[in-house]
C-alpha cells in the first residue's frame, strides 16, 4: 500500500507538539494513552461530571457537584507555625456562606485567583463540616464571564499518578482540534439504518458527552467508533489472507506408511474430531497454496497426536517438520510424548532449546542441516539464525498467543513455502478467534478421547483448609498424586494471597519433606525440570504433591495426578482455571478439582466459579469468561499475539464484529484492491488504525 495519506500526518505527531505538554507531562500522558495525538483520540472518558446544576449557596445540597456564583468575603490563612491546617477563603451570596478550603496552599496564587470583594464562579463538590457548607479544592475558579465554559457536562478520563484531569483534558482537546476531514468509509445505507453519526462527529460526542447516555457503549457514537475499529481489523486480516492465498505453496502428500504405524500403536482410536481435523490438514497440505491453519483443542483433546500425524506427512514426502512451544517445560513435554512414537516408525527427532550449548548444540544443528533429523522440537531457539533446515515443509507452533506474530513469521522463513499449523489449548471465544486469527482457517477438536472420566469440581471455603489437606492425604494413600496451585511465589506486602513457598513449607511439615515438591516461575530451568520430572515419576519414593504457581498451566502430563487444589480460585481467570483443571483427569481414574475461595465472594466471582462446576466444555467456558471479564483479560493476561481494542469491547460489541466481517467480504468481492471511491476511503481507515503495519508483517511468510 502507498504511504500514509498526508491529511492523517498531524494525528501521528508527538504529544509534545501540543501546547502545555512538556517532557514530564508527556511521560505521564504516554503512560495512560500513548505517545501520539491519535492515542489521545482513542483514550475515551470513563464517566462524566455534570456541572450544569447552579443553585444559590443556601440551596446547594451536600454531596452534589454544584457551580456557584459567589462574592469573595475574606481570606483566613493558617497560622505560620501550623502548615498542616488548611487555608480558608470565605465566600457567599445573599442566601448563605461557603468556605473554600485549600491544603498546602500558595498564598499569593489564592490572593490573585480569589481577590476579596470580587465575584467568581466556582465548581466542585459541596460538603458540610461543623454545620457549615464547604468546598475543598474547587475544580474550577473563574471570572463570572467564563461561567458558561465550566457550566457543562465534563468528561472524566482514566488517569495516572501525577497527571491532573485538567492537563489531560486540555491535551485531548488539542488533539481533537487536529482531527482532519476524512472521506466516509461506511456504506450510506448502513449509516442510515443504524443512525450513526459521521466519524469525526462520533469522536466529538465521545469526548464531549452531553450526558451519561453518551457514554453508553451501545449509544450511536460509541457503536460507530467500535465498528470502525473492528472493520479496520477485519479488512486488514482479509487482505492479508487474500495475499497469502496467492502465495504459491507446494503440494505435500505422504504415502501414509509411517502414519499407519503410529496410529496402530496408540492406546486409543482417533476421535471423530481428530479424523475430521486431519482430513482438513491433509487437504491444505496437498493443495498448491500454503496452509495456515489454527487448531483449537481443549485440554486433553489430542492435539499433539494430530500435529505428529501432520508432520509425518511432510516426512513421508521427503521433508522435515518443526514444533515450537513457548516454554522449555512444554517443549520437553512434547518431545517426551513424540519420541517413542517417532522411534517406532523410524523417524529421527531432536530437541533444541537455549540451554543446549557447545558440542551438543553443534550436533543437533548439523543433523538438522543435513536432513538426517526429521523433526525438531524446541523453544524460541528454533528461529535463531544458526538453525538451518535441509528442507522444512511444515512448522507447528503451540500456544501461539504466547508468541508475537513476527516469531511465527521467522520460523516460516526457515524453508520454502512452509505450511503452518498453529495450535492452542486455550479455548478462544468465536469473536476473539475472528480478531486474532482471522487470517487463518480454523479447526476445532471438540471431543475428548474415549475412557476419560469427567472431573468432579467442588467449591471449598478456605476456612476448611485443614479438611482439604486431609482429603489430599487420603488421595495420596490410595496411590494418587496431587497438584496444589498457589497464585504467588512469596508473601507480598500488598497481597494476602497464600504464597507457594509458605504452602510448600506448611505441607512438608504435615506430609513429610520428601512427599512435597515445589515449582515456580522464578526457578532456573534445570531446577524446574528436575522437580517436574520427579513429580511425574512412577517410582515409589517420588514426590506425591507438587506445590506450584501457574507454570503448570499448559501441557504438563502426569496421568497419576488425579487431585487439583487451587487456592484463591476467585483470583484466577475462568480460562486459566479450566487450563489448570485440565492437568488432571488424564487417565481412566476418577479425578477431583477443589477450588478454594476466600469468602465472601462477589456476585461475578460466584458466577464464574459456578460455571466451572457446571461444565468442562472449554469453548463454553471461554465464551462465559469473555462476557464476565472482557476480551483483554480472557487468556489470563494480555497476550502479545492478540489485538488490543481501544474503542471496541468484544464482550459488548461482538455482534458488530460479525457485521464487520460480513461487510469486509462484500467490500472485497466488489473491490479487492480498494480502488473505488469507497475503497480509497477504506485505505484511509486502515492507516488511521495503523493496520498498514499489520498488512506488511502479520502474514507468516
Amino acid at each position: 500500500m502507498a504511504l500514509r495519506p498526508t491529511r492523517l500526518n498531524p494525528l501521528f505527531t508527538d504529544i509534545t507538539t501540543l501546547a502545555g505538554v512538556g517532557p514530564r507531562i508527556a511521560k505521564l500522558i504516554e503512560k495512560v494513552a500513548g505517545p501520539r495525538l491519535v492515542d489521545l483520540l482513542w483514550h475515551l472518558p470513563s464517566s462524566v461530571i455534570d456541572r450544569r446544576f447552579a443553585p444559590k449557596v443556601g440551596d446547594a445540597p451536600p454531596g452534589r457537584v454544584c457551580t456557584l456564583t459567589v462574592e469573595v468575603l475574606a481570606h483566613n490563612p493558617p497560622p505560620n507555625r501550623n502548615s498542616r491546617l488548611p487555608y480558608k477563603v470565605t465566600c457567599g451570596d445573599g442566601t448563605g456562606r461557603i468556605t473554600l478550603t485549600f491544603f498546602h496552599a500558595q498564598k499569593d496564587y489564592l490572593a490573585q485567583t480569589l481577590p476579596v470583594g470580587e465575584t467568581r464562579a466556582i465548581s466542585g463538590k459541596i460538603e458540610v463540616y461543623d454545620g457549615q457548607r464547604q468546598m475543598a479544592h474547587p475544580d474550577h475558579i473563574v471570572p463570572v464571564s467564563q461561567k458558561e465554559a465550566i457550566q457543562r457536562v465534563e468528561p472524566v478520563y482514566p488517569l495516572t499518578a501525577g497527571l491532573a484531569p485538567k492537563t489531560l483534558a486540555k491535551a485531548v482537546t488539542g488533539a481533537m482540534d487536529k482531527v482532519p476531514d476524512l472521506p466516509e468509509w461506511l456504506d450510506s445505507a448502513q449509516i442510515q439504518r443504524d443512525t450513526w453519526p459521521p466519524w469525526a462527529e462520533a469522536l466529538r460526542v465521545a469526548h464531549h458527552p452531553g450526558s451519561e447516555g453518551d457514554l453508553n457503549p451501545n449509544g450511536p457514537a460509541r457503536q460507530r467508533l467500535a465498528y470502525d475499529e473492528f472493520l479496520s481489523n477485519q479488512l486488514a486480516l482479509a487482505l492479508v489472507r487474500a495475499k497469502s492465498r496467492r502465495l504459491s505453496g507446494r503440494p505435500i502428500k505422504g504415502d501414509g506408511t509411517k502414519r499407519k504405524t503410529v496410529v496402530a500403536v496408540l492406546p486409543y482410536t482417533l476421535t471423530g474430531a481428530q479424523q475430521r481435523t486431519l482430513a482438513e490438514i491433509d487437504a491444505d497440505m496437498g493443495s498448491d497454496t500454503r496452509m495456515l491453519r489454527l487448531l483449537q483443542g481443549d485440554v486433553g483433546s489430542g492435539k499433539t497426536v494430530v500435529a505428529l500425524l501432520a508432520m509425518l506427512s511432510a516426512i513421508e514426502a521427503g521433508g522435515q517438520a518443526a514444533l515450537m512451544a513457548p516454554t522449555e517445560l512444554l517443549a520437553q513435554q512434547h518431545f517426551q510424548t513424540l519420541e517413542p512414537l517417532c522411534q517406532g516408525c523410524g523417524v529421527s527427532i531432536a530437541f533444541l532449546s537455549g540451554r543446549i550449548k557447545g558440542k551438543a548444540r553443534e550436533e543437533v544443528l548439523a543433523d538438522i542441516a543435513s536432513g538426517s533429523t526429521h523433526i525438531l522440537v524446541g523453544t524460541h531457539a528454533l528461529f535463531q539464525k544458526d538453525v538451518a533446515f535441509d528442507d522444512l515443509m511444515l512448522a507447528v507452533v503451540d500456544e501461539q498467543h504466547r508468541f508475537g506474530v513476527h516469531q511465527r513469521l521467522e520460523l516460516a522463513q526457515k524453508g520454502r513455502a512452509v505450511d503452518m499449523l498453529v495450535m492452542t489449548a486455550t479455548p478462544i471465544p468465536r469473536t476473539l478467534t475472528l480478531t486474532a486469527y482471522g487470517d487463518m482457517d480454523a479447526s476445532r477438536l471438540d471431543e475428548k478421547p474415549a475412557g476419560r472420566k469427567p472431573i468432579d469440581t467442588r467449591l471449598v471455603n478456605l476456612e476448611r483448609l485443614s479438611e482439604t489437606i486431609g482429603a489430599a492425604q487420603r488421595a495420596i494413600k490410595s496411590g494418587a498424586k496431587v497438584y496444589w496451585v498457589c497464585p504467588l511465589v512469596e508473601e507480598s506486602e500488598v497481597s494476602d494471597l497464600a504464597a507457594a513457598e509458605d504452602r510448600h513449607k506448611h505441607l512438608s511439615q504435615i506430609l513429610g519433606e520428601s512427599v512435597v515438591a515445589l515449582v515456580h516461575g522464578r526457578m532456573k530451568g534445570p531446577e524446574k525440570d528436575a522437580a517436574m520430572a520427579s513429580f511425574g515419576s512412577t517410582e515409589p519414593d517420588s514426590p506425591k504433591v507438587l506445590v506450584a504457581t501457574t507454570v503448570i498451566e499448559v501441557g504438563v502430563d502426569v496421568p497419576l495426578a488425579t487431585v487439583m487444589v487451587v487456592e484463591h480460585a476467585e483470583r484466577f481467570g475462568l480460562a486459566q482455571l479450566h487450563q489448570l483443571r485440565g492437568r488432571i483427569g488424564r487417565s481412566d481414574k476418577p479425578s477431583t478439582c477443589l477450588l478454594l475461595y476466600q469468602a465472601p465472594l462477589t456476585e461475578t466471582a460466584t458466577a464464574r466459579l459456578n460455571i466451572l462446576r457446571e461444565t468442562d466444555d472449554g469453548f463454553l467456558i471461554a465464551e462465559e469468561d469473555l462476557k464476565l471479564r472482557g476480551g483483554g483479560e480472557v487468556l489470563g493476561t494480555r497476550q502479545s499475539g492478540l489485538p488490543e481494542f481501544r474503542l471496541a469491547d468484544l464482550a459488548i460489541h461482538g455482534d458488530l464484529l460479525l457485521m464487520a466481517r460480513d461487510d469486509t467480504k462484500l467490500i472485497l468481492e466488489k473491490d479487492s484492491d480498494l480502488k473505488t471511491v469507497r475503497g480509497e476511503a477504506l485505505r484511509t481507515l486502515l492507516y488511521l488504525f495503523e493496520q498498514d503495519a499489520a498488512i506488511q508483517t502479520l502474514r507468516s511468510g
